[in-house]
């Protein structure tokens, strides 16, 4: 289900729909962590009911929040699983495992997903990205690695085989995670677009404005 999941949203992604480009890398790598869930969401929140009709679809507030969510969590989310398969691997302590996540989750989240793939949008300067984007990334981080960490420590502490990458356990306590993630930093996500804080979905036929014009946000500058 997870591999059909990611392979239809993939292919309408980068085929028909005109989400801005780090949306489909995002929705591809959520749907990737957390299968069918992803696909359900790409289609409500996302897809382009037909053609010329994305700006409109994506305009509502509680889809602007999914964007915003799905565009953390792919990045977040990317750096905690790739830091707990390598200390997996190395045999770190919990506690130190916990503080890796924490720090390249954030590393990744922001100085890729967020400051990399969205300087266009912010002046073109990746150190002025790297500023715009440090508060609302750290709020909506904060919110997303203390879902998935608690999943996850309440788990891989019952079952220590679910701390090795190489099996399913562990993928599927970090599928797990991802989603209790999504959920408790939805809402804030929602009110960090409200707000002007973060972008929303975007389209690219309108440089990310469906709904969330970059220029009108508050607090950015």
């Amino acid at each position: 289900m997870v591999l059909v999941s990611v392979a239809y949203v993939a292919w309408d992604a980068f085929t028909f729909n005109p989400e801005m480009k780090v949306m489909k890398y995002g929705w591809v790598l959520v749907t990737l962590y957390t299968g069918p869930v992803g696909l359900i969401l790409y289609i409500l929140s996302c897809k382009e009911p037909s053609p010329g009709m994305h700006e409109e679809f994506i305009k509502p507030l509680w889809k602007q929040g999914v964007g915003s969510t799905i565009h953390c969590l792919a990045g977040d989310a990317t750096g905690i699983i790739a830091a707990a398969a390598v200390t997996g691997v190395l045999g770190f302590p919990m506690w130190l495992e916990s503080v890796s996540e924490y720090l390249l989750g954030f590393a990744f989240g922001l100085l890729i997903f967020q400051a990399l793939f969205m300087k266009d949008m912010m002046g073109g300067s990746y150190l002025n990205a790297v500023r715009k984007t440090m508060l609302p990334e750290w709020v909506s981080m904060n919110a997303m690695m203390a879902a998935m960490i608690a999943v996850m420590v309440i788990l891989m502490s019952r079952d220590m085989a679910a701390m090795e990458p190489t099996t399913l356990r562990f993928w599927g306590v970090m599928s797990l995670a991802s989603i209790v993630a999504a959920v408790v930093a939805y809402p804030l996500n929602v009110w960090l677009v409200w707000a002007g804080l973060k972008h929303g979905m975007g389209t690219e036929r309108a440089l990310g404005k469906g709904g969330s014009s970059m220029s009108d946000m508050k607090g950015m500058a």
